[in-house]
């Protein structure tokens, strides 16, 4: 019985889908039916009843359509010639039932297509607010998004969701990737690829789908394909831009996260080296008194003295080290103001050079500059400590006995002092990469060890005087470093 009451719903329900457009060409062929009976009755006039009719015409155009109107507009032309036109109760034409006729139909037609216009103009109106609405829910929900995930792999979903979609498939170009949400079409992921290479936007009216340039401003960035959607190119266009949009501001707050990470990695390394430096100082300060004291005691052997002079020096050596971590966190303080003072760099290098322990150092530099040398604004004591990491890198990564030069010249408001040397060559990857704190480029691996720590100081120091410091590379040849300094005449 259930089953019973259940297939007859069913059918009431499919019945009243099938008539239900019907309706208004049922009600308005009532009207007319009504409308002939009164007026025949009462005696009125053709005129008078085709006017009657004519509205009954206009209101199937409006609500039922053209068909409709058509089928009541026979209908009363039919009524009006059997009723209205002599002879009665014939059939018999007249111009005035032709007349009424074309009046009808011509109304049917004018009425119906308005009637069109409006009601999709309405429907687009409709679906405009619609999309409207999903973008600004999609552009909301964009700015919800876990920027820690993969931002390719979240958008895609976010926009199959708000949008109701069979599939959506986004093309990163920096990236390379394809991302999709819903079903798997390889025939899209080409044509999404396609859209961003061509540039320009287009509708697969077969499978309803639009394939947009995804947009940051003007620059294309990616590819985006909406599978199985009415909505408007205005709407696609908009998404796109809003899927540019999502992919800019997680790449941009990933940097973010990064770059604060690497902040705070580099707050905490400084405060590691700056304590154990300070650690350092004490028992190396110990170490030096205990050998210095045993040298200047004597009545040591050869060997003794020998092995005490070694400790002194390499006492001497970590102390050293020690200064130069308490120079490297003195730097990374933004507090630190140097003491910036007119100096010459000929005075400075030649401070440096008679500092070198070795004479056959000391001999293979060769120094050139201009006779009128400009001045630079410095604090004597950085500079002079990173001229001598400068020169202590060119003694220690060059080819033995070959000669080192040391150049300064004036450059625009600038002072430019470069140490160029032979023997292995930076390559260019790494050329950025050498001024970071403990970084070692591969060539230098067989050669002396180092901490990593000198060119990181001296690019600090330079970059405190508001200078700027680089690499360069001569195939065949070797590397050369260059500092540039504010002139002093240029303040």
């Amino acid at each position: 019985m259930g089953a019973a009451n259940l297939a007859c719903g069913g059918a009431a329900q499919k019945l009243k889908r099938t008539l239900m457009p019907t309706l208004p060409g049922c009600l308005a062929l009532g009207g007319v039916a009504v409308c002939t009976w009164v007026s025949f009755r009462l005696g009125q006039t053709f005129a008078f009843t085709g006017f009657l009719y004519l509205v009954f015409v206009v209101l199937a155009a409006l609500y039922g359509g053209f068909w409709q109107a058509t089928v009541i507009s026979v209908a009363a032309a039919a009524c009006l010639n059997y009723y209205f036109v002599p002879p009665i109760f014939s059939f018999a034409n007249s111009p005035a039932n032709w007349v009424a006729l074309g009046a009808f139909e011509f109304t049917a037609l004018v009425i119906s297509r308005l009637s069109q216009r409006v009601q999709l103009r309405a429907q687009e109106a409709v679906a405009g607010r619609r999309d409207m609405e999903r973008l600004y829910e999609t552009s909301r929900r964009i700015l919800l998004l876990d920027s820690s995930g993969e931002p390719g792999k979240l958008i895609p979903s976010l926009i199959r969701d708000i949008f109701d979609l069979r599939a959506v498939q986004l093309f990163d170009a920096q990236s390379a990737a394809t991302y999709q949400s819903g079903e798997s079409l390889s025939a899209a992921e080409q044509q999404t690829r396609d859209a961003y290479f061509r540039g320009t936007d287009t509708f697969d009216p077969e499978t309803r789908s639009w394939y947009c340039v995804v947009r940051l401003g003007v620059r294309p960035v990616g590819g985006l394909a909406l599978i199985d959607t009415e909505m408007t190119k205005l709407a696609a266009t908009a998404l796109a831009s809003l899927g540019g949009i999502a992919l800019e501001r997680a790449r941009t707050l990933q940097r973010e996260y990064r770059a604060q990470a690497a902040r705070q990695t580099e707050q905490l390394r400084t405060a590691v080296l700056d304590a154990l430096a300070h650690e350092f100082k004490t028992p190396l300060a110990v170490a030096r008194t205990a050998s210095s004291g045993l040298l200047a005691v004597g009545g040591l052997s050869d060997l003794q003295t020998e092995l005490v002079t070694t400790i002194d020096q390499q006492a001497k050596k970590l102390d050293h080290l020690a200064s130069r971590l308490l120079r490297a966190a003195m730097l990374d303080n933004t507090e630190f103001k140097p003491q910036r003072e007119p100096l010459l760099f000929s005075s400075l290098v030649g401070v440096v050079l008679r500092k070198l322990e070795s004479p056959m150092d000391r001999e293979r530099f060769r120094v050139s500059g201009p006779s009128q040398e400009v001045p630079v604004l410095a604090d004597q004591e950085l500079i002079l400590t990173a001229i001598a990491q400068l020169v202590d890198n060119a003694v220690k990564y060059s080819e033995p006995g070959s000669p080192i030069d040391i150049q300064f010249a004036a450059r625009n408001s600038e002072v430019i002092l470069t140490v160029r040397s032979k023997g292995i060559v930076v390559s260019p990857r790494d050329r950025e990469r050498v001024f970071e704190r403990f970084y070692r480029a591969p060539e230098t691996h067989h050669l002396p060890a180092g901490t990593g720590l000198g060119l990181s100081i001296v690019k600090k120091i330079v970059e405190a005087h508001r200078g700027s410091v680089w690499a360069e590379g001569e195939a065949s040849y070797g590397t050369s470093f260059s500092l540039a300094l504010p002139a002093a005449h240029a303040h």
